[in-house]
Formats: C-alpha cells, sequence, structure tokens
C-alpha cells in the first residue's frame, strides 16, 4: 500500500491560547451563572432563570471543549494509532445536542409561565441581564477568531452568542415589565430564545454528525478526483475510493488504483508521489493511501458496496 500525509498549506489555531481563552470564559459563565440563580430566584423570572440553565450549559460546553483542546495534543500510541484527533469534532457534537436540549426545557418552561403569568422584580432583571451580556460578550470576542477554523470552538462560541443574545432578549423583557407591566412578555421571550438554539444547535449538530459518521465532505466530488487521478500516466482506473475527514486539519483518501502496465515498485513510489501532489493542490487532501493493482479481478466500481 501507499501511503503519505501531507502536513503543509494548512492553518492550524494556537492550542495553549486556545486553552486560555476557554478557561477565561469558564470562570465568567460560572460567576454569571450563579448571579443569575439568585436573581432569578429573587426575582421571579423565568427568562433570568432560564437564561442561567443556558449559562449552565455553557459552562460544561466550554469545559468539554476545553478538555477535547487538550485531549487533541495527546500523541498517537499503539492502543490509539489517530491518538485523540476526533476529541474536538466528538465535543462539537455534544455541546450541539445540550443546545437542542436545553432550548426543548426553556420552551416547557415557557408554556408553562404562559399559562400562569406572574409579577416579576424587573429592576433586578436588567440589571444581571446587563452583567451577563457584558460577561458573555466579552467571551464571544475572545473566541471568534478560533471559531472561524475550528468546529469545536465554534460550538463554544455559538452557545456563548446564543447566551448573549438572550441575555439582551432578557434585558429588553425587563425594560417592558418595568415601564409597561407586560409580564407574559418573559415567557414569550423564553420562547424565541429555544427557537433561536435549536436554529443554531441544529446545523451544528449535523456537520459534526457527518464527520463523526466519516461521509464524503459536501466540498469534495469523488468523480472529479478519480478523473483527474486517471489523466496521470499509466494509470488505467481508480476505484473501491472512500474519502472522509477525520478533524478540521486532516482529510484522508483511500482507493485501489489500477495500472495499464505491471510497474516496478520504484516506478510505483513515482506515481505515487504525482497522485499525492496532485489531490492535495487540486482537492486539499492531505494524507493518500493507495492499493495498487494490475490485472486483478476484482469490483471496478467507484464506489464499492460492501
Amino acid at each position: 500500500m501507499g501511503h503519505h500525509h501531507h502536513h503543509h498549506g494548512h492553518s492550524h489555531a494556537h492550542p495553549d491560547l486556545k486553552g486560555r481563552n476557554l478557561l477565561i470564559s469558564i470562570i465568567l459563565n460560572i460567576a454569571i451563572t450563579l448571579a443569575q440563580v439568585v436573581g432569578g430566584l429573587l426575582s421571579g423570572s423565568l427568562a433570568l432563570l432560564s437564561d442561567a440553565l443556558h449559562n449552565f450549559s455553557d459552562v460544561l460546553s466550554l469545559v468539554i471543549s476545553y478538555g477535547a483542546t487538550k485531549l487533541g495534543k495527546k500523541k498517537a500510541s499503539k492502543h490509539r494509532t489517530f491518538g485523540y484527533k476526533r476529541a474536538e469534532i466528538l465535543a462539537a457534537f455534544i455541546n450541539a445536542a445540550t443546545l437542542v436540549v436545553v432550548a426543548l426545557i426553556l420552551m416547557k418552561e415557557a408554556v408553562e409561565r404562559l399559562l400562569d403569568p406572574q409579577q416579576i422584580e424587573s429592576n433586578l432583571v436588567i440589571w444581571l441581564a446587563l452583567i451577563a451580556i457584558a460577561g458573555n460578550g466579552f467571551s464571544v470576542l475572545l473566541l471568534k477568531k478560533d471559531a472561524e477554523h475550528n468546529m469545536n470552538m465554534k460550538s463554544a462560541y455559538l452557545h456563548l452568542l446564543t447566551d448573549m443574545m438572550a441575555s439582551v432578549a432578557v434585558l429588553i423583557g425587563g425594560i417592558l415589565m418595568k415601564f409597561y407591566q407586560i409580564y407574559w412578555v418573559d415567557a414569550v421571550l423564553t420562547m424565541i430564545i429555544g427557537v433561536y438554539l435549536i436554529y443554531m444547535g441544529y446545523d451544528l449538530l449535523k456537520e459534526s454528525t457527518k464527520v463523526l459518521m466519516l461521509f464524503t465532505p459536501k466540498s469534495v466530488v469523488i468523480q472529479d478526483i478519480v478523473e483527474s487521478i486517471c489523466t496521470i500516466d499509466p494509470v488505467k482506473n481508480v476505484h473501491h475510493v472512500h474519502i472522509w475527514q477525520l478533524n478540521e486539519e486532516e482529510l484522508h483518501m483511500e482507493a485501489h488504483v489500477d495500472f495499464k502496465n505491471d510497474i516496478k515498485l520504484s516506478e510505483f513510489d513515482e506515481i505515487l508521489e504525482k497522485i499525492e501532489e496532485h489531490v492535495y493542490h487540486k482537492h486539499g487532501i492531505n494524507h493518500v493511501n493507495i492499493q495498487p493493482e494490475f490485472d486483478k479481478c476484482d469490483s471496478k466500481s467507484v464506489i464499492v458496496q460492501d
């Protein structure tokens, strides 16, 4: 089997910086959560308590993201030949799932409160919402850059961003309750927060599930890759192709390559080098595993059904 990695041409996030930023966000969110729980109980605001619940889920998601960032740096071993390279994808999946679960809990509570509206101490709600907006806003800015190219960091970022927006909704609700005594707005805003969380969480859940299930990335067109490899002489046929994403930085491909002639091993090495350069520069695949064949009686289908 011919087998190679390409390590150049990829931007890597700085794990130490990611870890530090996550740690700051964890501490901030623990403080905000405690303040909101106390404030929600004292004021009677469901929106504030639901925001505290979401903030608590943020703390858990940030801890998971932090652990995954640390695990991702561990080296491979005989028992873990890929190391923990998928830890961050798994963290993204867990965090996206918790976003959806939290949203459903919030919406259930909101329906119950709509049926039984209660008077709320709005001053406390307003002040605590402002504190939460400031804390989460700072955390969002800390994680924004890493979130652009890392699924795990994106999941943590989305938790914080949606919580900041939830706090803005709580603030608006607090102002409406203070000046207009519209108490049902507390439950309505909670429902809106819940719908938004499901909307945001679903996309990330779908994305991370595809990676965990080894689906072909949507940016990859297998037929184009097969046709382009077949232009390399003396390749006759490319079949039994598998392409998957290990993590954010590694795109893997394995395939059987049928040759026109019974070539030497040294010739195969040269052709393999051409294939590697070709698929890396044209398709972004940085890990190639090729099985060479000549006159072998097996299925020549691009995708083989086992």
